[in-house]
């Protein structure tokens, strides 16, 4: 089967699709907005299932791969749900004490292709940690309909604690170096740009299209920032303005990059959103940025 892309899609139907993955309007609302651009046979739940992510398609790292180590952990978190669960992946063998790489999902919890991108971190010789926010909720459900209706329900007061734990767990963790860096997508991109607020030790923030914190909130920023944007992305670029001046005001050390012709989520791969050239392109700056800011 061909691999569609975004230019597969009258923009519209991009644009209606990012809407419902974001929960603005539901299923049968996509459906029925996304009726009249339907063509050659190709009914409205097609056009959905033809967006839909396929995981097995896009793994680039099979979770039996030897050169690598995971496992499935958890641990206290007394200021969020009382526990946090997830992968944490690591070379299988190294030398020394490596940085860490906290990775955040999007709005659909701990999938598998964020178990991929913790493994290709790894795979660069950092230790990742990718915990699943909704594992107080009984964990990713494995399908993405019912994985964004339960993000919903999150006290998200105490995922946001939760992730700081994460934090914290790397920060302490007996192989790690004590660098913190995190990574993040989509709702996990708004949680870089969060935790880069909220921890001054955090060595460095990724944030991929993610929302935007406040002047206040971002006056407070001590890491190194490096942020992702696509160009096609009007819900999440309508923040980038007033934080750009936020991030020059306070003096915050930061690179920003915006990708021309590409959609919000052009680096998820597993869905014609991905734009490849792209994502190659951020993933080279993404290690580049933590290997400069995270090794001793």
């Amino acid at each position: 089967m061909t691999r569609k892309t975004a230019k597969d899609f009258d923009p519209e139907v991009l644009k209606l699709f990012d809407k419902y993955v974001h929960g603005d309007i539901s299923r049968r609302g996509f459906l029925a907005s996304a009726a009249k651009f339907t063509l050659l046979g190709l009914t409205a739940e097609g056009l959905l299932e033809a967006l839909n992510p396929r995981f097995a398609q896009a793994q680039q790292i099979a979770p039996t791969d030897t050169r690598l180590t995971a496992q499935y952990v958890e641990y206290p978190s007394p200021s969020g749900y009382g526990k946090i669960r997830g992968y944490l992946v690591k070379p299988a063998q190294f030398t020394g004490k490596l940085p860490t790489v906290l990775v955040v999902h999007e709005n659909r919890g701990l999938n598998p292709h964020i178990e991929d991108i913790a493994r290709r971190i790894a795979l660069d010789n950092f230790i990742a940690f990718a915990p699943d926010a909704l594992f107080p909720l009984g964990g990713y459900p494995g399908d993405e309909d019912k994985a964004r209706e339960l993000f919903k329900t999150l006290d998200q007061t105490k995922t946001r604690a939760d992730f700081i734990a994460a934090a914290d767990v790397l920060k302490n963790l007996p192989e790690g170096n004590g660098k913190v860096g995190v990574v993040g997508f989509c709702y996990g991109g708004g949680i870089a740009n969060y935790l880069a607020t909220q921890l001054p030790g955090l060595a460095a923030a990724v944030p991929f299209y993610g929302s935007q914190p406040t002047a206040e909130e971002t006056a407070k920023i001590k890491a190194p920032l490096l942020l992702h944007y696509a160009s096609e992305d009007e819900r999440i670029n309508a923040g980038w303005p007033a934080y750009e001046s936020a991030l020059k005001a306070s003096g915050i050390n930061y690179e920003a990059y915006v990708y021309p012709g590409v959609q919000h989520g052009f680096n998820n791969d597993t869905t014609p959103r991905y734009d490849e050239a792209a994502a190659k392109l951020a993933w080279q700056r993404t290690i580049a940025f933590f290997n400069r800011h995270l090794r001793s």
